[in-house]
């Protein structure tokens, strides 16, 4: 199967008229560069979950394993820090108490719990997992830095579930990217060098393009080794 072209990857959102969010966003333009600004709450549009997403409810932060086996993904070492706000006018407050997805494909472009013509992972929870947001509205998550596959730019989906202020139940979906510059220098090492990654930047990938800028996350080098990302959700309930 092409997860490029021929999947719920390459189309619109289902969800359009569901939930409207915003998420502030600093890109970052070299490693270290980072600046200390304000969040902004900024209208972000939702993005397909994709094929890949399945509801297993597994909390935990750390999602490099598979409970199985306990065998971490190979890769390199990524400290993600999602935070979720509640968007009043132009506030935004934390919003504690949402559960908040996270799940993407490993070093080889490979998704667990998938059936698909490069790979079969059926009944395997590697890179998945979820955490509550705190009184703050994080959540934290220590994973492997996402590869690639064809079709798609770097990436890392996430979905926050919650309570809307009328007491329905609330879902948004969407996915979050990284900086070219980073992802060149990380697929160029191993494991995750391969042949064939022509045009798989950012802007090359048809799903970034319709509102991918939005979706960028504030990426530094860690001082261990490895990278810290964070990204700003801003719910409009």
């Amino acid at each position: 199967m092409d997860k490029g072209a021929a999947t719920p990857e390459a189309g619109i959102s289902r969800r359009d008229a569901l939930l409207i969010l915003g998420a502030s966003m600093i890109t970052v333009p070299a490693i270290g560069q980072a600046q200390a600004l304000m969040p902004a709450c900024v209208v972000t549009p939702e993005q397909t979950e994709g094929p890949y997403f399945s509801d297993f409810m597994l909390n935990r932060s750390d999602i490099r394993s598979d409970p199985g086996d306990g065998i971490a993904k190979p890769g390199i070492p990524l400290a993600l820090v999602l935070r979720v706000r509640a968007v009043e006018g132009s506030r935004c407050t934390p919003l504690p108490g949402a559960i908040v997805d996270v799940w993407h494909c490993d070093a080889t472009g490979a998704y667990s719990d998938a059936l698909d013509s490069a790979f079969d992972t059926r009944g395997k929870k590697f890179l998945r997992g979820y955490q509550v947001t705190d009184s703050g509205g994080a959540v934290r998550f220590t994973t492997i830095y996402p590869g690639w596959y064809p079709g798609r730019a770097v990436h890392v989906h996430f979905k926050v579930r919650t309570k809307a202020r009328s007491g329905r139940d609330a879902e948004f979906t969407s996915q979050l990217y990284f900086p070219d510059s980073i992802n060149e220098r990380v697929l160029a090492s191993a494991p995750y060098a391969r042949p064939g990654r022509q045009g798989q930047r950012n802007e090359n990938d048809g799903l970034y393009r319709r509102g991918g800028r939005f979706l960028m996350a504030d990426i530094a080098q860690a001082p261990g080794g490895g990278f810290n990302a964070s990204f700003d959700i801003g719910l409009n309930l």
